[in-house]
């Protein structure tokens, strides 16, 4: 099974009961959220201790559901959100999926330091020149 790359990624921000299956999770999209189930979202809900996710979406074939269960510790769910669903980037789903503070996510991008490398090059008469290049640290959760 391949895994499409979602348009949009929503977090639940409201507890969900996880013996809720495919179509209980479905209905909890539509009625609640107001969103269509089989577009290409994807849709992540997690229970009352936050030790729980599921993650339904559509692969254009029929539903699909993940789940992932924390041994130690929780997910790390943002606080104090006043809408139902909460709309992430890959790079959140991906901190959030491995127990890490989402919010947190722009504070780590501004920390990233920017290097200036230089690079000398020589000329056909023998000359050395130097070549200045801003380099950023590629993204790395």
């Amino acid at each position: 099974m391949i895994i499409l790359r979602p348009s949009e990624i929503y977090i639940s921000t409201a507890n969900v009961d996880m013996r809720k299956s495919i179509d209980g999770l479905a209905s909890v999209v539509q009625q609640q959220f107001r969103l269509d189930p089989v577009s290409d979202a994807m849709f992540v809900f997690h229970n009352r201790h936050c030790d729980k996710i599921k993650i339904l979406y559509w692969d254009k074939e029929g539903f699909c559901l993940l789940y992932k269960r924390m041994e130690r510790g929780k997910f790390q769910f943002p606080q104090q959100l006043k809408s139902d669903t909460y709309s992430v980037s890959e790079d959140e789903l991906y901190w959030l999926l491995h127990g890490l503070h989402i919010e947190e996510i722009k504070h780590y991008e501004s920390l990233k330091p920017s290097f200036e490398c230089s690079v000398f090059s020589q000329t056909p008469t023998g000359k050395m020149t130097e070549i200045v290049d801003n380099i950023s640290m590629p993204n790395a959760p």
